[in-house]
Formats: C-alpha cells, sequence, structure tokens
C-alpha cells in the first residue's frame, strides 16, 4: 500500500477563527499584529510571501506561536521560519496554491488595518 502525503481534498482559502477557543484568538490576534508590525522587509514570491523579521530570540517565539494557531485558522497554508547563521536574517515564508498571495495580502493588510507596500 503506498502512501501519499497529499491531502485528500482542499479546504478552502478562506481563515476559519471558529476553530479557535476565544482566549486562543484574542492571543493568536495580538500576536499576529506585534510580529507583522515589526516587518523589516517584504519579499514577493511565485507561491507566497516571505517576511524578514527582527533578529530577536523572542521574535522566534512569537513566530512560532503564530504558526502554531495560524495552521489550526487557515489549514491551506504552508509555513516555514528561516534562521540564518551568524546572526543573520529572520524569514518567515507564508505559501500556498493559487489565490494564496491575494489572501495574505488582504489578511495581513487587515490585521494591521492599513495597507502596506507589497512588492
Amino acid at each position: 500500500m503506498a502512501m501519499n502525503n497529499e491531502p485528500e481534498s482542499e479546504s478552502p482559502i478562506a481563515c476559519d477563527m471558529s476553530v479557535l477557543l476565544l482566549d486562543q484568538r484574542e492571543r493568536h490576534l495580538a500576536t499576529s499584529r506585534e510580529l507583522f508590525s515589526s516587518l523589516q522587509a517584504i519579499q514577493e514570491l511565485s507561491n507566497g510571501y516571505e517576511f524578514r523579521l527582527p533578529d530577536e530570540a523572542n521574535t522566534i517565539v512569537k513566530a512560532a506561536e503564530f504558526i502554531s494557531l495560524e495552521k489550526l485558522c487557515c489549514p491551506f497554508l504552508n509555513f516555514e521560519l528561516d534562521v540564518k547563521a551568524e546572526n543573520g536574517p529572520l524569514w518567515l515564508r507564508l505559501t500556498g496554491r493559487e489565490g494564496i498571495k491575494e489572501f495574505i495580502r488582504e489578511e495581513i493588510s487587515g490585521l494591521l488595518g492599513h495597507a502596506i507596500q507589497w512588492r
């Protein structure tokens, strides 16, 4: 029997915050706002975006907390946290299938309450 790691069906590209408990939702929104308000750079990828974050120990913890909750309400997103050696940059990548870039732009702009420069 061959193992297939592909999902049987794709979830819609829409955030479902109802999967989080109220206290998780509030914490997730606060962590997300704090994380994305500290962006140092945004790079567009063919299938999403990568965000450069401050190279601070607590930023890694915040990014991990963001990923752990965001994957519940947005199961269609891929997440990568890239921590470079020698105090190099810290990058958070959000990627996915067709339509994901528009979703990411809308969600983060809405989260911050203002439009940001998307390259």
